[in-house]
Order: structure tokens, then sequence, then C-alpha cells
């Protein structure tokens, strides 16, 4: 076993503070990898908290994870110590399943192993990457662009790849236009990704404070939701919309301003069922879809296309010691976009 430090909530709602984590020793296909940054999800809040139901404690959150190899099992292959790497929200999956032999890991029949709040193949619980260390399968691990900062990579492997995704598979482009509900960790990653495909991106946001953003961001317009009649003026003028957002709302308003044949992507979770007017669906042929995250191999190709862009997430570098406070403020909203803890803090 190979002990590291990290930081770890001990019960539901509690503060993180320091802990000490057994990680498995290093098989045959596995690296041990150095972190240095490990983003902060808003799902790390909500599973801390148990606001999902079927946490397990003590938790180490963290599945936005950048790091350097430092040793290799003797059968790895394809990396090298030296490499930085990312860890993304899984770490393992059955590897049999229809999914996992298409590439598509994130939806495997059995279930994938996330990278924390799970039990791996053994049954034992995965720890995330608050922490120093953490060792993970070759077949698991993506190479990480020179090019782009490894502080702003971290939230690619979340918040990228879960608005990446389902862009690219509706094959959003050149001469849709595309509106993009929220402008959070998400959604800021929507703008910068729609605009490098050729999209033209409006904001759809409940707060004019994010307008200066939306537009430095490459969105072409910005819309307030709060004011009255500005959805009503936007009826079936979107080829594609993005849903951000995990609070409560009604879709049928949004649907609403689909063209024919749009398609509302969802990638927000709100915690309650929404109820659906089936009519804001097939009186225009309307498609309402639902996306996760990506697999391997679409992650990879995410990360080439941020380098070619020159895309990485917007973030503020925190210690770990912030850690409790900065889920407070992300909670308020008080973040641009992305906390990124710094590991190198943790001693």
């Amino acid at each position: 076993m190979i002990q590291t430090a990290s930081y770890a909530a001990k019960k539901a709602g509690g503060a993180l503070e320091p802990f000490t984590v057994d990680r498995r020793s290093i098989g045959a296909n596995d690296a041990l990898i150095q972190i240095q940054y490990c983003g902060i999800c808003h799902s790390d809040i909500h599973q801390v908290r148990d606001e999902w139901g079927g946490s397990i404690f003590p938790m180490v959150p963290g599945h936005e994870i950048v790091g350097t190899v430092v040793q290799v099992g003797q059968a790895v292959r394809k990396f090298h110590e030296g490499d930085v790497v990312g860890v993304g929200c899984f770490v393992d999956s059955c590897r049999t399943c229809t999914s996992c032999l298409q590439g598509e890991e994130q939806y495997c029949v059995q279930g994938m192993t996330v990278t924390y709040n799970g039990l791996d193949q053994q049954g034992q619980p995965t720890y995330g990457g608050y922490s120093k260390q953490i060792v993970v399968d070759e077949n698991y691990l993506l190479k990480v662009p020179a090019s782009l900062s490894q502080e702003g990579v971290a939230p690619l492997l979340c918040a990228g790849i879960t608005t990446y995704s389902p862009l690219r598979q509706c094959g959003v482009g050149k001469g849709h236009r595309l509106g993009v509900v929220g402008l959070g960790g998400l959604g800021h990653m929507a703008v910068k990704f729609g605009r490098a495909f050729g999209a033209e991106v409006t904001v759809l946001s409940h707060s004019n404070r994010k307008q200066r953003d939306a537009n430095r961001l490459g969105a072409t317009d910005f819309i307030n939701t709060t004011q009255e009649g500005a959805l009503t003026r936007l009826a079936e003028q979107f080829d594609f919309l993005l849903d951000t957002v995990s609070a409560p709302h009604d879709f049928n308003v949004y649907l609403n301003l689909l063209k024919r044949d749009g398609t509302m992507i969802l990638v927000g979770a709100p915690s309650e069922p929404i109820g659906l007017s089936a009519f804001a669906l097939i009186l225009r042929r309307r498609r309402l879809v639902g996306s996760l995250i990506g697999g391997i191999r679409e992650t990879q190709e995410m990360l080439e296309c941020c380098a070619k862009h020159d895309i990485t997430s917007d973030v503020e570098v925190i210690p770990i010691q912030q850690v409790n406070e900065a889920y407070e403020r992300v909670v308020s909203g008080d973040v641009r976009f992305r906390f990124v803890i710094d590991l190198e803090s943790l001693q």
C-alpha cells in the first residue's frame, strides 16, 4: 500500500480536513501520479453533503486531476515517468460491454468506477484528487498537451468534456445558432467550444453581471432571462440549446426557443423532476437529449482540440487549506469560473 496525504470529509456535510489515504500498490498496468492540481466541481459539494444520497465516508473528493507520472508498472507502454497526465471522472469500467468496446466507458453497462465516492473492482472505496498521489490504470489516463497550463486543464476533465461531448455528438458548427443556458463552470466552457466550432453563441442568464464575461468569452449576444418578454422575443430562434442549470426551472419555456428540428441538450441535473409538455416537442419536431461526460478516447480528442484552439478553463487557484471557504463561494456563485486546488500546498 502507498500512504498519501489528502483532505477528506468524514461525515455528511462535515468540513474537509487532513486525512491519510491508503492507495493500492502499483500493479503491472498502473501508474503512480504525483498530483499538481485538482479542480473543484459542484458535484464534489453535492456528494460531500450527501445531497444525492449514497455517499461513502470518509470521502476524498476530486475528479479533475492533473499530475506527473512518477512510477509505472512493468507492463505500462503508453506513459513514462515525467509525463504530465490527467485523470477525469472515472478510473475503470468493465471493459467488455458494448459501450466500453466502443470507447464510451462512461456508459458502461456494469457501471464505470468513479474516481471517488465509488467502489473499485475489489469492492474498496475510491478516493479522489484532493490528495498528493493517486494510482491509476494506464488505460484510464489522459495525455495533457504541453502547450496548455496545467491548472487550466484540470476542469477540462469534467466541465470541459461535459460540454464538448454533446456539442460534438449533435454536430454543432458553422451556420448554427447555439444558446447556452447558464454561465458557470459548464456554461463558460460551452461558450468557448461553441465559438471554436463556428457557431453563433448566445448566453441566457438570470444575472446582468454575467454579461461582460459572456462577451469576453466570445458570445455574440447576451439575454437576461428575468427581463419581461425576453424569452418570448426569442421564440424559434435557436438550432441548439445547451442547458447547464441544475436549479429547478421550466424546460418548456426553453424548448419553445428552438426552431423546427432543434435540439435541447441537458447537462445540468436538477434534483427534482420537472414537468414537460409533449406539445413543446411535437409541434416543431424538437428533441430533448441528455449527455454525461465522454469516454477516454473522446476526452483525449477534446484535449487536443483545446491545444489547437488554445482553450482552457478560467480558474482561481487556491491552497487546499481554503477548500471549505471555496465550497461556500461555489454555492453562492462567487467564482469565475472554477476553483482549482494547488496540491503543492498539501504537506
